[in-house]
This record gives structure tokens, sequence and C-alpha cells, in this order.
């Protein structure tokens, strides 16, 4: 029988054996400062190794310019210009000294930033401005200065200008002169000029003078009237006055939020905009900067024998009607001076004026009487104490009372009248009547003029001040140019201070000071200017020992600054002006924290 092999069974064990083995590698970290090492420093060794070469030749191959043809074309000028057309004057106007000579021919003076190639063209073969008088048969009553012409040529190509003459070389001529040919020429149609409200009658006067065929249309009258000759059309020039400009703001404004309404009533805008004496803009958050920049305009000029009177941001102010945004008020003197050379043209008579008589500058250096100077006295130390007493809650304006105070009592004592100046005045004006002359006496109250006025009833006195109606301002003038009885006019730094022609008077008194040289400068070139027939004698009074002679230490600082940026060759300005420092230090008094703004 067959065998079958041995079959053995097996089955797991019920019982169940684990174990746990760790099969993670062991990793040892030994310290070797590599953190350390990255957060160090890099050091950096440097090695200094001097070259011994020799230095290398250079040599300089000059290479010649290629020359260029160029063709000239110029215009032949007339046999008789416009210039040559002059009209025989009156016995009682003035005729401007050194107008006879030979014929001048002008050429325009571009300005520095034209760039396209047809403009340059235009410029360099326009003609003369004589040629051009000539073509438009336009005259003139007399011939102008040759330094006139210039201002002219300055004025007529530009957009925006400043033109910052002395007073009384005839900024109004030239501006009337250039708008003139602009109209004639029909590169503006609409003129808008703004001018101080007593000057609006002399630039009337002006313009019958120098362009009387030209209308001119004077915006007066209650509101309706105004706002329907600021809309009237057909009119080429109209004349506001700054107060005026500033009550019909909204006129501008309105017309232009309405300019995309529909309604067909376009912006009130203009050509062109001239500020006769815009210094008055000089404060660019004033309300009347903010009327004259909300004017729409295409050109812009500027009018003004002081464009800076305390600082620099006077004439930043200025700036902003004219470009704004151009100047800051963080930049140098002389910096601005750079920026500004081809939009200002400023000249002064020693400059243009050879033959103009000369202006004579005497200093009366006075003492107090006896009564003033113990008002002067008592009033000084109260005041000075007072003000030690408020501490640290006395400001500029108690200082300010305190040195107007004083003033007024080196004026007058206001007790007893007495006055060192009036007897010095009398005497002068004695010799003044005798010759049969004409002064002028200015002084910045009002109160003073008038008690001047009663002082001098035996020089026939005119008075001509803020008080003193504008239409009857005039007929002062006038009685005081045609009357011989009338030897002296009082009048006000306000009111007379600028755009008054008074060249036939041959003495200047200044009886008070202003608080700026600029101010009366422009005060004494009211007398000093073209058609005076003689020497000006200007007598400036000065209290010694009082407010009046610190004040003068301070204020020739204030010229300073206008001859750094409108000199050649200037150097920077110690100080702007009166600060508060200044004023406080008047009394030798500690001026409190804060910004030491001009404050004069």
């Amino acid at each position: 029988m067959p065998s079958f092999p041995e079959v053995r069974s097996w089955r797991p064990s019920d019982t169940i054996v684990s174990g746990e083995h760790d099969l993670a590698l062991r990793v040892a970290v030994f310290p070797t400062g590599w953190n350390r090492a990255i957060a160090r420093q890099t050091e950096v060794k440097v090695e200094r190794r001097d070259l011994q070469a020799p230095a290398p030749r250079v040599i300089s191959v000059p290479i010649g310019r290629p020359s260029t043809r160029v063709k000239s074309f110029y215009f032949a000028e007339p046999a008789v210009g416009a210039a040559d057309c002059v009209k025989e004057q009156d016995a009682g106007s003035a005729k401007p000294q050194g107008s006879e000579g030979p014929r001048t021919c002008t050429r325009v003076k571009p300005p520095g930033d034209v760039i396209k190639l047809e403009d340059r063209l235009r410029y360099v073969l326009q003609p003369s401005l004589e040629s051009l008088l000539e073509s438009r048969s336009l005259s003139f009553p007399f011939r102008p200065f040759p330094y006139q012409w210039d201002g002219i040529a300055f004025l007529y190509p530009r957009q925006t200008v400043i033109l910052a003459d002395e007073m009384g070389l005839g900024k109004t001529m030239q501006a009337i002169t250039a708008v003139r040919l602009l109209l004639h020429g029909g590169e503006v149609r609409k003129v808008l000029l703004v001018c101080p409200k007593p000057l609006v009658s002399n630039w009337q006067r002006e313009f019958q003078v120098w362009a009387p065929e030209v209308p001119l249309l004077v915006i007066e009258g209650d509101q309706a009237r105004r706002r329907w000759q600021w809309e009237l059309s057909g009119v080429p020039v109209k004349l506001a006055n700054y107060e005026l400009l500033h009550r019909d703001r909204e006129v501008f404004e309105c017309e232009c939020e309405s300019e995309g309404d529909g309604s067909g009533q376009g912006a009130l805008d203009f050509d062109l905009v001239i500020l006769d004496e815009s210094q008055r803009i000089k404060n660019r958050a004033g309300a009347t900067s903010q009327a004259a920049q909300a004017i729409r305009r295409r050109r812009a000029w500027a009018l003004t024998g002081t464009p800076i009177e305390n600082s620099h941001e006077d004439l930043v102010g200025i700036f902003d009607f004219l470009v704004p945004g151009y100047l800051s008020s963080e930049m140098a003197p002389r910096g601005m001076a750079r920026a500004v050379r081809d939009y200002v043209l400023r000249r002064t008579k020693e400059q243009v004026l050879t033959e103009l008589p000369p202006k004579l500058f005497r200093d009366a250096e006075l003492e107090l009487t006896p009564e003033q100077l113990e008002t002067y006295k008592l009033a000084e130390d109260e005041g000075v104490l007072r003000l030690t007493e408020l501490g640290h809650s006395m400001t500029i304006q108690h200082v300010f009372e305190l040195v107007l105070r004083l003033k007024q009592i080196c004026n007058f004592d206001p007790a007893t009248g007495a006055s060192a100046k009036l007897e010095r005045l009398e005497a002068d004006l004695e010799e003044v009547a005798s010759c049969g002359r004409k002064a002028i006496v200015f002084s910045q109250w009002v109160d003073t003029l008038r008690r001047l006025s009663g002082h001098l009833k035996r020089f026939g006195p005119l008075e001509y001040h803020g008080k003193i109606p504008p239409r009857q301002r005039e007929a002062v003038l006038q009685q005081f140019r045609e009357d011989a009885g009338h030897h002296v006019l009082l009048i006000s730094y306000g009111a007379g201070g600028v755009g008054l022609n008074l060249q036939f008077a041959g003495y200047v008194f200044l009886f008070d000071r202003w608080w700026n040289p600029a101010i009366e400068d422009q005060a004494v070139n009211r007398a000093h200017r073209i058609g005076s027939s003689g020497p000006v004698t200007v007598t400036r009074f000065l209290m010694l020992d009082t407010i009046e002679e610190r004040i003068e230490r301070i204020l020739q600082e204030k010229r300073d600054l206008f001859d750094a940026v409108f000199s050649s060759g200037a150097g920077q300005p110690r100080k702007s002006g009166l600060t508060r420092q200044e004023i406080f230090g008047l009394f030798d008094l500690q001026c409190p924290a804060g910004p030491l703004d001009a404050a004069a």
C-alpha cells in the first residue's frame, strides 16, 4: 500500500507579543558659533596704496565752428515817426526835460521764456515801436524819454511783468502807451485797470493825454449799475478801484460758476489786468489779494514803485497774482532776485534822469521844548511801568499804543500845545513864502494836519487827507497849483503818498516819520519828478533822545532788503524790517516767546 507524507499542522499561538522600537536618528548639535557670526558686523579692511604712475598726457585739438550763412531783414524806418509828432504844450503844463534830441529807434524786448521759433521770429522781425506807432497813425503830446521807450518795449510783449520804476518816472504813461499799442494791434480787446480810489481821476486825465482815442469806462455807482458796467461789452478799457474790486468779487465768481450752465453767458474775463500800486495785494491772505486773484485774465501786469516795503513776502504776494506759486517765502533774497530778473523792470532817477534837478535832504534834529520834555518823560515812564506789570500778557498792540503816544507828544504837547517842530516849520515857511515858492507838509495824523492848519493861516494852507471828500480833492490840488496865495499843502501819507503830481512844489517837510522809508520816498517823489523846474529840498524832522531817534536807527535796514533784491551786487540783508523783537527793544523790554513777525 502506498505511503503518504507526514502532514504536520501549525497554528499561531493565541498570545501576541508586541514591542516598541525607536527608529529616529539621533542628531547631536555642536556649538559652532555660526549664529553669533552671522549677527556680527562684517569687518572690512581698507588698505591705501599710492600710485606713483605719471600723469597722463592730454592733447587738445581745437575744432573750428563752421560758419553759418544767415540772411538779415531790416524794415526801413520812416522819415518822420510818431516820436517827432510833437504838439505845442499849454503854458501851464510841465514839459519833460531832456525831451528834445535825436529820434530814437526802440526794438521790442521779448521775454526770456519764448520757446516757439515762430514767436522768436515774430519778435526779431518786428519793426521798432516808433514805426508801429507811425503805421497806426498814433502820436504823442510830447516826445517820451528814451528810458520810457525801453519800458514800453519791455511791457508790450510780456504776459507777466512788474514795472517797478521809482516814483516820478512815468509808469502811468508807459503802461497806457503799451495798452494803446496792444489795442490797436488787436492783441487785446478787454483791459481792466485797478488802482486806489484817489488815483481814479488821475488815470482818467492821463488817458486823455496819452490815448485820447481809447474809450474808458469808470466802474462806479450802486450795485445794480456796477453790475451792468461790468457786463457791458464794447468798452476796451474799464477802470475800477480796489474797494469796488473787493465789493464786487461775487461778480467774477458767479460768472465763472455759470460758465458751463448752458445759459449762453460767458465768463467775465479780461485779456489784460493791470494793478496800479500793486503793493495793495502784498498780503496774500487779505481780501483785496483774494479778489484780484479771482479775476480771469490772460495777461497780468503790476505797477509799483515799492514792490518790497517790509519784507520779501511783499514780492511773493504780488507774484501770487502774476504767476501763482512761482515764488516761495523760503527763497533767499539773491535767489529771488535771479528768479524775477526777467519779470521785473526797475529804474531809478539817478540811473535814467541825469538832467533831473537834485534832491537835497536836510535832517532837522531838534530838542523837545520843556513842556514837551516833561510830558514825554512822564508818559514813557508810566507806559514802560504798565507794560512791565502786564508781564506775559503783554502784546505788540500794547507796545504800539505807547509808541504812537510818544510820537504824538514829539509833535505837540497835549496840554500846552508847545511844539519845537512847529517853531522850526514856521521859520522855514516864512522863507518859502517870501520867495513865492510852495511847500508840502506830510504827517501820518489828520489831527496833526488840522492843528497845523490853525497855526499856519498866514501861509494860506490847504488840506488833503482821508477826511476830505474824494470829489473835492482835485479842486484842492488845482487851487494849490494855480493860486499864488496858497503856499503850503498839508497832506497825509495815506491820501497823498502815491499817484499825485506836485512837481511845482520845491519844498517837502516830513513833520513826523513813517514806519517805512519806502513810504517816505513815495511822499518825497510827489514833488521830485519829471517836470520839476528846480531842486527839491526835503526837510525831515527828528526829535533827539526820543522814540523817533530810536526808530530811525532801525529803519535803514529795510532799504538793505530792497537793495538785495533789486540792486546788483548787494549783500544779504541783516533783517527784513521792524520785528516784534525790535519794537519791544525800543523800551528794553523782553519779547514774549513766539515767531518774530514783521510788525511794521
